[in-house]
């Protein structure tokens, strides 16, 4: 593939294949694999199928289990919880297509959730059906898939409450031309949001009882977490076709370590309390930070990921608001990394960048 970034049905393809032609449970009308396969898909198996998800399975299995009932799925959770990847993937194995995306912004307009018009034709031709311009959701209702709401409370609550009718009656009405668009079966709707960021509109009652709402939560544990970041990197390395790099755990580890003891306020041996800085440190950022180090590593260093290939990608992370940030850092480098014995590499690079 010369794309970019493929879609997930394009770049698991024959694992989707694989899975489809080995399953012989029932499935839900309009799906492609049953609900267990796209767990299997989702989950991995330890073999022919590479997990995509790194989590609880009861969380996937609950996600699953919504989406072959009338209601729709909404995936919460802090910022780099992989509710978008999830999504993505969650649709690409149910339907066969992760594309019929809304993209939710403070700009989305209602059009992008229920329908547009070519004007031009509008114009010469008036109100039809060759005139109407369908959004993802209306699509995905006419053609029995499952569309993609990302950051739903980004969006205005008069969009996000044009999707009460869709969810409650499964029906798109369209007055102009006095008809509706009926949902076919296998339509459901997966939305994503998060309460954390700024610019954030609360879900009406009305649109939240539409939905079953599965949380994401954060990595467990320090070692969970340096799992994903691995293999995330390892993958968007392969992608991203980067020279091949040393990628030690132990830089991995470290990242992850000063991700998890800034989110948390407290070091891992719980003896030093440390303060939080006004970012989220994901784990989505920490995948950032260290496939940013193996392109500095791999371009401009000696092809071994060192503490300063990471130093400015960690700075640059931590430091969001640049007075009360940079004393949040400034404190965990000198009473934190400065003291670990093992770190002094990494303290000097920091300090470095600092």
């Amino acid at each position: 593939m010369t794309v970019l970034r493929p879609h997930a049905e394009d770049q698991y393809a024959e694992e989707l294949a694989l899975l489809a032609k080995d399953d012989d449970r029932p499935r839900p009308p309009g799906w492609r694999l049953s609900p267990w396969a796209v767990t299997r898909y989702v989950l991995g198996d330890g073999d022919a199928i590479s997990p995509k998800y790194i989590g609880p399975r009861r969380v996937v299995e609950v996600a699953v289990a919504t989406l072959a009932t009338d209601r729709a799925l909404l995936l919460l959770g802090v910022p780099g919880t992989a509710k978008t990847w999830l999504s993505e993937h969650l649709a690409a194995a149910v339907s066969g297509d992760s594309t019929l995306l809304v993209q939710g912004t403070a700009g989305t307009a209602e059009e992008a959730v229920r329908y547009g018009w070519n004007y031009a034709r509008l114009l010469a031709e008036g109100p039809s059906v060759d005139a109407l311009t369908p959004s993802p959701v209306m699509r995905a209702m006419a053609e029995g898939r499952v569309a993609r709401v990302e950051e739903l409370t980004r969006m205005p609550s008069d969009v996000q409450d044009a999707l009460i009718t869709v969810l409650s009656e499964k029906t798109l009405p369209i007055p102009e031309l006095n008809r509706e668009v009926q949902a076919e079966r296998g339509f459901n709707l997966i939305a994503t949001a998060n309460d954390r960021d700024r610019g954030v509109n609360e879900l009406s009652s009305a649109l939240r009882r539409r939905f079953n709402t599965v949380v994401l939560p954060v990595p467990a544990t320090a070692e969970e977490e340096v799992e994903i970041v691995a293999r995330r990197v390892a993958q968007l390395g392969r992608a991203l076709e980067l020279p091949e790099t040393v990628t030690g755990m132990e830089e991995i580890r470290r990242v992850v370590t000063v991700f998890r003891e800034l989110r948390a306020g407290v070091t891992e041996d719980g003896r030093t309390t440390v303060k939080s800085p006004s970012g989220t440190l994901s784990t989505a950022e920490a995948i950032s930070v260290l496939t940013n180090g193996i392109a500095l590593a791999a371009h401009f260093g000696d092809g071994v990921l060192r503490p300063s290939d990471v130093a400015a990608g960690i700075v640059g992370a931590v430091v969001q608001e640049p007075v009360s940030d940079r004393v949040v850092w400034r404190e965990y480098l000198e009473t934190v990394v400065r003291e670990r014995g093992d770190w002094r590499d990494f303290y000097r690079a920091c300090r470095e960048v600092s």
